[in-house]
């Protein structure tokens, strides 16, 4: 099984986060909103004429995993990342939630059963219709998009089946978000990788140029620009956890991707603590340096801090530090986090509480209060660690998951299945520029 961007250590980093101050930060009157950096580089010019996304500023846009396979889907993958090791039944899974399958017009029935002895179904994006549904939720709601996520252990020419899967679902979510208007962009996943598979991604991103015509404002007129290019993220470069490839092969690969004409714009995933190189960063200075030649930067805090460690303060440094440095900045915001049926584990359901949105809308106003102009919801379908705001079965509605104490966790009872893509979408609404929004999460 590929190593997820989220398999860090919960606990010992919620420990560690609750040593940070929760106090508010700087007197509201002391925060000033960043200022755009100029482009110092404006090398190859495209025509962005009928472009909708001409930069992420502005933008509330949430990653989409797509790694989903169903038994009979046409993947030929069978149960892909629903299944536990060693198969898919009762006990044994890697998902805590379990998607709302109302709306779905393919469905699959699993091993699982509720209470009353009905089958339980599930959903597969390597379905066109599947995806379609929900881009509409992004529209629904007022989600501006998404980032499709490419684990580039599972695009190598090596894995037919992964790369296959992965091209087809960013097919038909590029389908969906011109039909929607919803702005798309592609992000790899290094996770697993070696140095090999690092340099490897040059050549998957060429292919998906010719593939999908990213760079065509007429054939994708969504596709996400920033700074005047298309962008791309690279996701896990800096982390301390013994990565099989080093900053300096990420810094190799940003050169390519850019070229000497600065051809595209670059989004690149960090540690959280990556100014301070604390905690979950290498203490190098070579990721100062690679920050300083892409256009963004993400901070990855799943997992870093629950509701009583959470700190804004840190994003506003992180601003700053970005503004100073000529790069713009995208805080993350997540609703929870749960991983019990992964590691067989009920201790960890619920790991970090959702709070019934509290959450969730302490990060987004947070990250509002301090200037921050955009953001990065993770996740927008990760029901293998909780983190999904897409429509989830609500916990009284899940099936049954065997003995040994196992269950699948979902949604607080006393809301909708929908309640997370509608705090999103509120979310959005604030950043897009919209008045009434305080500290406090809004009534629906």
């Amino acid at each position: 099984m590929l190593m997820k961007k989220f398999r860090i250590l919960v606990l010992p980093v919620l420990l560690t986060a609750a040593l940070i101050s929760c106090s508010k930060s700087k007197g509201e009157a002391e925060i000033k909103p960043p200022v755009e950096p100029p482009v110092t580089n404006p090398g190859k010019v495209y025509d962005t004429t009928g472009l909708l996304y001409k930069s992420y500023t502005g933008l509330v846009m949430a990653g989409y995993q797509g790694w989903f396979a169903a038994e009979g889907d046409g993947s030929q993958r069978g149960w892909y990342h629903y299944q536990g090791n060693g198969g898919f039944y009762p006990g044994n899974t890697n998902v805590d939630f379990w998607p709302d399958i109302t709306e779905y017009t393919k469905r699959y029935k699993s091993p699982f059963k509720f209470a009353n002895g009905d089958d339980a179904y599930l959903y597969s994006p390597y379905d066109e219709e599947s995806v379609d549904l929900h881009f509409k939720w992004m529209k629904d709601y007022g989600i501006d998009g998404v980032h499709m996520q490419r684990f580039v252990g599972e695009i190598k020419s090596s894995n037919a089946s992964g790369k296959r899967h992965f091209n087809k679902v960013l097919a038909n979510a590029l389908k969906a978000a011109k039909k929607y208007g919803r702005a798309i962009s592609v992000m790899y996943d290094l996770s697993g990788c070696s140095s090999a598979d690092v340099a490897y991604l040059e050549q998957d991103w060429n292919e998906l140029q010719t593939l999908f015509k990213l760079a065509d404002n007429k054939v994708n007129p969504t596709y996400l620009y920033h700074n005047g290019k298309p962008l791309v993220t690279i996701w896990g470069v800096g982390f301390n956890d013994n990565r099989r490839y080093t900053i300096e092969d990420v810094n190799k690969l940003v050169d390519k991707i850019k070229g000497t004409d600065n051809k595209f714009s670059v989004m690149l995933g960090v540690p959280f603590y990556w100014r301070t190189l604390g905690n979950d960063t290498e203490k190098s200075p070579a990721l100062h340096a690679l920050i300083k030649k892409c256009d963004i930067i993400m901070p990855w805090a799943v997992g870093r801090f629950d509701s009583k460690g959470y700190n804004q303060q840190v994003v506003y440094d992180d601003i700053q530090w970005c503004k100073a440095n000529k790069v713009d900045y995208v805080p993350l915001v997540f609703p929870g986090f749960t991983w019990g049926n992964m590691h067989k584990d009920p201790s960890i359901y619920y790991a970090i509480p959702r709070l019934k949105g509290d959450f969730l809308w302490q990060q987004i106003a947070g990250a509002k209060t301090v200037g921050a102009k955009s953001l990065y919801v993770a996740m927008f379908d990760e029901i293998d660690e909780g983190t999904a705001i897409f429509k989830a079965a609500l916990e009284k509605n899940t099936p049954l998951n065997g003995d040994a104490g196992l269950r699948f966790v979902g949604i607080e009872n006393d809301l909708t299945s929908d309640y997370y893509l509608w705090l999103t979408g509120q979310g959005a609404k604030w950043f897009h520029g919209a008045s009434g929004y305080t500290r406090n999460k809004p009534s629906r």
